[in-house]
């Protein structure tokens, strides 16, 4: 496969549109599919609620994303709108559910800005999808969008071992502009429960969109006290 390695633009406004979220506050997609992981989309759509500087959040829920939160979280879909005050526990201000196949919605067309896109977790097909740019559903095209307006995308992987077909889609979408961030939880903040994991993952993934969370641990290197005696 050949890459091309062409010369930016130049202009100013390619950077300060990334760095520079509008007044009113970020405007976020989530994404949810079928790959397990249930509870990470759960501690996402909380920090996302709970975030100041957040607007407006449009969650998209496949169909094997609504089985996810049925089978790992015992949260049965019903009326869809209703799933995230099922998930959060409460009534959500700025959470609202797109369906999957309205690929007419706002968020499918580049002309409605939004600040950034999370998939998570992401499963192989819906990786395939965006890699391939085949835009069969809404969050496919979402993601298609982002890809296109040069915004961000971060598309958290969760299924193992992988074959070549998965690495070389998570290639492809890397090079077409996404971040690939697969579901490996870290031990360096020696976490206590699930929770701990998942929290610390879910605000590495939140500090890539430039929301970072006061919530995750920063590795501020080994002082000599805790280094091991020989």
């Amino acid at each position: 496969m050949r890459v091309l390695d062409l010369p930016g633009s130049g202009c100013e406004t390619e950077c300060i549109h990334h760095h520079m979220p509008r007044a009113q506050g970020q405007i976020i997609t989530v994404g949810v599919t079928g790959a397990s992981g249930a509870l990470f989309a759960q501690k996402t759509l909380a920090l996302l609620e709970e975030d100041a500087r957040v607007a407006r959040v449009h969650l998209v829920i496949t169909e094997t994303g609504q089985r996810l939160f049925a089978e790992e979280l015992g949260l049965t879909s019903g009326d869809l709108k209703q799933l995230p005050s099922r998930i959060l526990g409460r009534t959500p201000n700025k959470i609202e559910t797109l369906p999957n196949k309205d690929v007419g919605a706002s968020i499918a067309s580049g002309s409605y800005e939004v600040d950034s896109m999370l998939v998570i977790p992401c499963s192989m097909g819906t990786l395939a999808a965006v890699a391939n740019g085949t835009s069969d559903d809404l969050i496919a095209r979402a993601a298609d969008v982002m890809l296109k307006e040069g915004r961000e995308l971060v598309l958290c992987i969760r299924d193992t071992p992988f074959n070549r077909i998965h690495l070389e889609n998570m290639l492809r979408a890397q090079q077409a502009g996404a971040v690939i961030m697969p579901v490996i939880p870290a031990f360096y903040d020696q976490p206590k429960t699930i929770d701990d994991l998942v929290t610390q993952y879910t605000c590495r993934v939140l500090a890539q969109i430039g929301l970072p969370q006061e919530r995750m641990y920063r590795w501020a290197g080994r002082s000599s006290s805790k280094e091991a005696k020989a």
